[in-house]
């Protein structure tokens, strides 16, 4: 059975950052995993070395892929060190350089809070941006409670080529997620540096092709994924998603602040679950109460794109795998993703691609 010891004993032949020592007495290996014969495997280096070293990430992958027994390997480079001070500004011509080749916007798709139906949103904002004619990839960046093959009814495993993984197609989507890895009951117990390395792994060896936007479903919080990802590439803005209650606009206001401290725009806020009108009577129930995050946009100066009632049609195709937005376009429920779709797909057209901002925490 393929174990720890056998993965360091391969890169016992891997020089570590300094050249000489080897890789696992060097102190720089962060994060060792081993799942469904996959190892993934994070080394802690100064980021400004990150270049200068892809040849070390390179050899460590070869070195764990020619392992007997192992049946894929993901080497990242994680900032576990120290940061060095950081370098003089550099203009945003060569920042953009970070961007992924071939996406022109990169979407996040956020909340402060779980529950508050962030993914479905998500997934029916893109298959709605697709529906305008737009080259759509969507990302599942919940490292932890990945939703995105339930979502789009698939169990299908993503193929290799070289160290570029191929997204699966579903519904006319390009679609990554963690959850298309590993088993849907099965946990994952990983620290922050390996999830940091899943991000990377996810934007940067993923074979995402031409797209106009790829729409990220983050995971809820402002935790190391949100940080990874406003760090890694330039993001051209955020999607606020919440529920009217107070808690959830209180945890909303929190997702804002992070955005616009990492100079993230945001395109504006969805209210989910906005009221609830009865399949039988048509009557109409504001379960959540009813505007608070159309108000949280005027106090905070950002667009509200719209408001998505509590319906069990949205519930029932979710959970089906067959998106509402795709088994019924025409029903009131896939017009308003229409209607919000329409203003983020404005909203991104007359942006401008901003650089990825350098974050330095103390």
């Amino acid at each position: 059975m393929l174990s720890d010891q056998d993965v360091l004993n391969a890169l016992q032949s891997v020089p570590g950052p300094d050249g000489k020592t080897p890789l696992p007495q060097s102190g720089a290996i962060a994060g060792l995993s081993i799942k469904d014969s996959k190892v993934y495997l994070s080394i802690g280096i100064d980021p400004q070395q990150a270049g200068a070293l892809e040849g070390m990430r390179v050899a460590a992958e070869s070195a764990v892929k020619a392992v007997n027994g192992v049946a894929g390997a993901l080497v990242s480079l994680t900032a576990d060190k120290a940061p060095a001070p950081p370098p003089p500004p550099k203009p945003a011509a060569a920042a953009r350089s970070i961007g992924i080749p071939g996406v022109t916007h990169i979407l996040a798709v956020a909340s402060g809070k779980g529950g508050v139906g962030k993914s479905t949103t998500a997934i029916n904002l893109a298959l709605s941006l697709a529906a305008l004619g737009w080259k759509i990839g969507i990302l599942d960046l919940d490292i932890y409670g990945p939703s995105l093959p339930r979502l789009l009814g698939t169990s299908e495993r993503p193929e290799s080529e070289g160290r570029m993984m191929k997204p699966i197609s579903a519904y006319g989507l390009r679609a990554m997620s963690i959850g298309f890895m590993v088993d849907e009951n099965d946990p994952m117990i990983w620290r922050g540096p390996m999830v940091m390395a899943a991000v990377q792994q996810m934007l940067r060896d993923v074979a995402w092709g031409e797209l106009d936007c790829l729409v990220v479903d983050m995971p809820p919080g402002t935790g190391d994924a949100q940080l990874t990802l406003a760090q890694t590439v330039p993001l051209a803005g955020a999607v606020i998603v919440s529920t009217p209650q107070d808690l959830a606009l209180i945890d909303a206001r929190r997702g804002i602040s992070m955005f616009n401290k990492v100079d993230v725009p945001i395109i504006g806020i969805v209210e989910n679950m906005s009221y609830f009108l009865c399949p039988h009577c048509g009557g109409r129930s504001e379960i959540f109460a009813h505007g608070g995050a159309h108000k949280e946009a005027d106090d905070g100066g950002v667009p509200f794109l719209g408001e998505i009632p509590l319906a069990m049609t949205i519930r029932e195709h979710a959970d089906s795998g067959k998106p509402i937005t795709v088994l019924e376009p025409d029903s009131p429920q896939s017009l308003i993703y229409k209607g919000i779709a329409e203003k983020v797909k404005a909203s991104l057209e007359k942006g401008r691609v901003r650089a990825a901002p350098k974050i330095v925490i103390e």
